[in-house]
């Protein structure tokens, strides 16, 4: 049995939203708690915001329960009315590292695809886990939730 040396996850929604104003609302860390399923899971979360919100260097820290854990998002690049790429520090209930992004697309009419995603390296003693976890089905779950969450939102 190999253990996966990489992941790649991601999932789109078309949302009935200009993209401007889309964009406008994914940039920001603070409002991934409107949208994002870890606030639902662990409602007594600690979190903490360092940086101009919605700028690179901006970052989300957070210390959670068994199901969120602990770890940190900062922003590492902003592409206009594009995307919004981050980086992942995870810190419990083991340290790694992901690269993820939301990315925008106008669909015309006044529709945006929003596609978020992320990816990495499985490094070991992670790679072991990963011979008995599906990332794809577990984080893809999420993220579906999250971006159903995101279009009910921006939809009202």
């Amino acid at each position: 049995m190999i253990a996966p040396k990489t992941y790649d996850v991601s999932r789109s929604i078309s949302i009935s939203k200009p993209i401007g104003d889309v964009f406008e609302y994914v940039r920001s860390l603070k409002k991934q708690d409107e949208w994002g399923p870890w606030a639902k899971k662990d409602p007594d979360m600690v979190k903490e915001f360092t940086g101009t919100d919605g700028e690179v260097g901006a970052v989300s820290s957070w210390k959670g329960n068994k199901d969120v854990g602990e770890g940190e998002q900062e922003i590492t690049g902003i592409k206009e009315n594009e995307v919004v790429e981050t980086q992942l520090r995870f810190l419990k209930p083991f340290k790694s590292e992901s690269d993820a992004y939301i990315r925008v697309k106008d669909e015309g009419n006044g529709s945006t695809k929003v596609t978020w995603g992320f990816s990495g390296n499985n490094k070991f003693p992670v790679s072991i886990m990963m011979l008995f976890m599906n990332m794809d089905k577990s984080v893809g779950k999420d993220f579906e939730q999250g971006l159903s969450d995101l279009k009910d939102i921006l939809e009202k």
